[in-house]
C-alpha cells in the first residue's frame, strides 16, 4: 500500500462563478420595494397627484428637484438624427452683503 492517503474528491456544493442557485430570478423586484412603491403612489394620489406636485414645486423647489433627480434616468442616450442638448440649471441663494 502507498504511504499517500487517498483523499475523497470534493463535492461541488458551492456555486460556480456565474451560476445561480435558488433565490429570485434575475430582474425580479424585491417584494418590499414593490409594496413601498405602491404605497407611495397611493399617497401621492390621495394628496392630489399632479396638482400636489405642482404646488410643491412652487413652495418647496429643493424637495421637488430632489424628487426629479431621483426619477430621471442615470444614463441618457441620444439619437444621431436628434441630438440631445444638455442644459445646466443652477439654484443659488444670493444674500446681500452686510454693512
Amino acid at each position: 500500500m502507498s504511504d499517500v492517503a487517498k483523499v475523497a474528491p470534493k463535492s461541488n456544493r458551492g456555486s460556480m462563478p456565474g451560476e445561480r442557485r435558488g433565490g429570485r430570478q434575475k430582474g425580479t423586484p424585491n417584494k418590499t420595494t414593490a409594496q413601498l412603491k405602491d404605497m407611495i403612489l397611493q399617497a401621492l394620489d390621495k394628496a392630489g397627484g399632479v396638482q400636489y406636485l405642482t404646488t410643491t414645486a412652487a413652495t418647496n423647489p429643493a424637495a421637488f428637484l430632489t424628487l426629479v433627480g431621483k426619477v430621471l434616468p442615470l444614463q441618457v442616450a441620444g439619437d444621431a438624427d436628434n441630438p440631445l442638448f444638455i442644459q445646466t440649471i443652477e439654484h443659488r441663494i444670493v444674500r446681500p452683503p452686510t454693512n
